[in-house]
Formats: C-alpha cells, structure tokens, sequence
C-alpha cells in the first residue's frame, strides 16, 4: 500500500486519481497528494472557496514556521497549481502563486581513489555490488533498485534501464568489470527475477539500507563529504568528462531531459579548476628559501636563483631562470 493509500479522504482520491489518469509517477502521486492534504488541515475551510491571499498565508507557514528546503517548498507549491488547474477550478489565475528561487549548489563529486576507499570499506557484499552498479552506470538508485535479470545484456555489454526518471528507457555501457562483479553476485545470491530484491523476492532495494552503508562506508574510508548514493552518480558524470566524453553523450547517458541540466559538471571537472593558476603563486613569500627580507635602508632584493616552472598571465608555461625573476627595487 502506497502512502496516498493510507490517507483515503474524499480529496486525496479524487486528486491521485486525477494523477493517474495523466500517468505520474507513484512517488509524484504521494508528494503532492500528502501537501495537498496539509493545505487542507492548514485551511480549515472547502478549498473551494481559497483566495490567493489564503496560498501566500500557507506559503508564510511553510517557510517561518515550519521552515521548509527550497526543493521542499517547490514541491508543495506544484501540488496546489495541479489540485487547482485539474481537480478544483477556482476563478483566479493558478500561475500567479510563486516558486520559491532555489540556489544553484554544485554536486558532491568524489575521486577515484576515493571511491576505491568507499567500495573497500564496504563490507556487505550486497551493499558493494549494488554501490558498484551505481558507479559503473550512472544510474539513479530507484533505476538501480528495479534492474532485473534480463535487463543485462552481456551479449551486447549494454544495460537495459527500464521506465527510469519521466518513464523513458535508456541504454548503458556495461563495463566487464561489473559483468565480472555481477556474475559473482548471481552465484552467491540466485535472484530470481529482481536483480537487488528486498526482504523478500518480489520487494524492491530499500533505500535506508544502502543510506547507512554508504555512510557507515564513508567513515571508515575516512571520507569527510556528504556522501549520498547519488553521489557515485554525479562522480561517474565528473569521471567521464574528465576522461574527454563528450557533454551530448554523457547528458543521454544519464537520462537528463535538458542539456543544461548536464552543464553543471562543467563547473566539477578537475582541469577546468587547474588550468587557472592563483595569483598568489606569482608572489614571494616567506616560506621560500630564497626570500630576503627587507634592507634596513630601505632598497629591498629580492632574487630567485632556482628555476621555475610558472604560469604566465598568458596562459603559456614557461621556464624562469635567476635573471628572468631577478626584481631590484630602489
């Protein structure tokens, strides 16, 4: 039983019906049907009869009083644009209730070396396998979690997703290494027909479980980032860019439904970052061997005799030796 199912009242049927008649997805039909019935709890009137200024009093209560995430606060508001365009019709304009301006955060990208530590750390071979898969394929965890048998293609090496994110399918690489990981997994496990089944053969992966582990992983691969399981998506993102795939590819590959979305990796690759020298490394400092401090009379000397390897403002290296850095000042 879904949790929309648990909370039966007149208005939660009607709007998940109405949901299911546009073909949303479950977890849609249970975000909205539950801020729906929060708005109504928070009206105490028929929802009917709600102005605008009522919206803007729940809106206030969302973000002071129960203080909401932006994404959280979003999504209450799409509820109420769709229980007031579809299930209810009221005479005033639905579009006029505003979104909340979500930040632009950058996603926690993790190494290689670091993810070989995650996946050492490890120690439930279920848990490794299932975290593997996601690395290896980019993949959601609730892709992940409904893989099932026939969707490994090691014919083809490709993986088959099934009705991922907007119900569309998509192909992947399959790496050999994870054909290699999986077959071990199939001889010490069996599944029937679900490839990471739950507490029983027909129950999907629970999401908490793999949570804690990565998690608990984390700790002891001595990793100080918020990890996530999606975190393993956005490195295999990062990987691949860094690795010279192209943004088109990489984007399909991970089922994006905008370019842009894919954009932000740009912002992650470990080159982009290194190729912009620091300022700071162009100056003297105490902490050279060469650096002389200050003459009493007030001429300073400062010379480098080593050479150097420096980045010009010019964007071009070139070598430096003790008369191209020599600097007298009088």
């Amino acid at each position: 039983m879904t949790p929309h199912e648990k909370r039966p009242c007149p208005l939660t049927i009607r709007l998940a019906q109405d949901m299911r008649i546009r073909n949303l997805a479950p977890r849609t039909i249970d975000a909205y049907t539950y801020h729906a019935g929060k708005f109504a709890d928070f009206m105490q009137k028929p929802l009917d009869r709600v102005t605008p200024e009522d919206v803007r009093s729940f809106q206030v209560y969302l973000i002071e009083d129960r203080k909401l995430a932006c994404s959280s606060f979003n999504r209450a508001v799409c509820a109420l644009g769709f229980l007031y365009t579809h299930t209810i019709r009221v005479p005033w304009p639905v579009t006029m209730v505003p979104f909340g301006k979500r930040p632009k955060t950058l996603p926690v990208v993790l190494g290689r070396q670091e993810v070989d530590e995650l996946l050492r750390c490890t120690e439930n071979h279920k848990h490794k396998v299932f975290l593997t898969t996601l690395y290896a394929t980019g993949m959601r965890f609730s892709e992940a979690a409904h893989l099932q048998l026939h969707d490994i293609d090691s014919q083809r090496m490709q993986i088959r997703i099934r009705r991922g994110k907007g119900a569309k399918d998509r192909v992947v690489p399959l790496s050999p290494r994870l054909l290699s990981e999986l077959r071990d997994y199939w001889k010490r496990y069996k599944p029937k027909s679900l490839l990471f089944p739950g507490n029983s053969a027909d129950k999907t992966y629970a999401d908490t479980s793999i949570q804690k582990a990565i998690k608990k992983s984390a700790g002891l691969a001595k990793i100080h980032k918020n990890v996530t399981p999606h975190t393993l998506r956005h490195s295999y993102a990062t990987g691949l860019l860094e690795a010279g795939v192209d943004l088109l590819t990489i984007s399909w590959l991970l089922g994006h439904a905008s370019f842009a979305t894919t954009m932000v990796y740009l912002h992650c690759r470990r080159e982009h970052l290194l190729s912009a020298p620091s300022p700071l490394d162009w100056l003297p400092v105490e902490q050279l061997p060469t650096y002389r401090p200050p003459a009493a009379t007030g001429a300073t000397t400062i010379i480098w005799s080593m050479p150097s390897i420096c980045e010009s403002p010019f964007g071009k290296r070139r070598s430096h030796t003790s008369s191209d850095c020599e600097s007298v000042a009088s």
